[in-house]
Formats: C-alpha cells, sequence, structure tokens
C-alpha cells in the first residue's frame, strides 16, 4: 500500500497580506471601471429605447415656444395622465369588486376597457360597475 504524501503549509503573513490587498485593489479598480464605463455607454443605449417606447399621442416639446406655453403643456399632460391613472384605478377597483362580478354589463365593458380602451369604454365601466 503507498505511503500518504503530507502537503505542509506555511502561512506567511505578510505575502497573505499582500495578497489580499491586491485582490482588493483590482476588485475596486473593476467595479470603478464597469461603472465609468456603464456611465458613458448607457445613454447612448437608453436614447433610441426610450423613443421607441415613448408613447406616439405625447407630442414633443417644440424648442422655439415660450417658457409659459412649455409649462402650460407639460401641466395639461400631467393633468391628462392623472385623469388616466384615476380611470385605471376605478377600474381595477371595479374589477374587484364582488358585487360587479355578478352583474353583465359591467363584465362586458371591463372586457371591452382591457382589450381596446377607449373613452367611450371606460365611460360604461365607471356607469355600470359602481
Amino acid at each position: 500500500m503507498p505511503r500518504r504524501r503530507e502537503l505542509k503549509i506555511a502561512l506567511k503573513p505578510v505575502q497573505l497580506t499582500l495578497c489580499i490587498a491586491l485582490g482588493l485593489w483590482l476588485g475596486a479598480v473593476a467595479i470603478a471601471l464597469s461603472l465609468w464605463l456603464a456611465l458613458h455607454l448607457w445613454p447612448e443605449q437608453v436614447q433610441p429605447l426610450a423613443q421607441a417606447v415613448a408613447p406616439a399621442s405625447v407630442q414633443p416639446a417644440q424648442p422655439a415656444a415660450p417658457a409659459g406655453d412649455a409649462q402650460a403643456q407639460m401641466f395639461e399632460r400631467y393633468k391628462d395622465i392623472l385623469h388616466k391613472q384615476e380611470l385605471n384605478q376605478a377600474a381595477d377597483a371595479a374589477q374587484g369588486s364582488p358585487r360587479n362580478l355578478n352583474n353583465p354589463k359591467c363584465q362586458f365593458w371591463l372586457q371591452q376597457n382591457r382589450t381596446a380602451p377607449t373613452d367611450k369604454s371606460q365611460a360604461n365601466v365607471l356607469e355600470f360597475c359602481y
């Protein structure tokens, strides 16, 4: 039967400390380089995606418009978004209501509003589901 060889490990604290310090330093450099690279490449990657995802109904602000008009347009967009959110929340609340589960008109207009949301379908959801 062959004899087992013993492996003797000698710890050298200075060498171990230097290796750990080098590993930490290289890790910090790698993180810094990754952040720098992401910071410089990210806007170039996100901008085309943001333009593709932006809804077609949103009109871009005109650069030559006075500041008051631009603010008024932004406020109108804000009000429209709030109104749409309120309608969506109302429709979601109507879906969860046990009272509306047995109402066929409510179920019909909820389905219409889910598949093809229009002002008419939203108005009918609000009318028949409350």
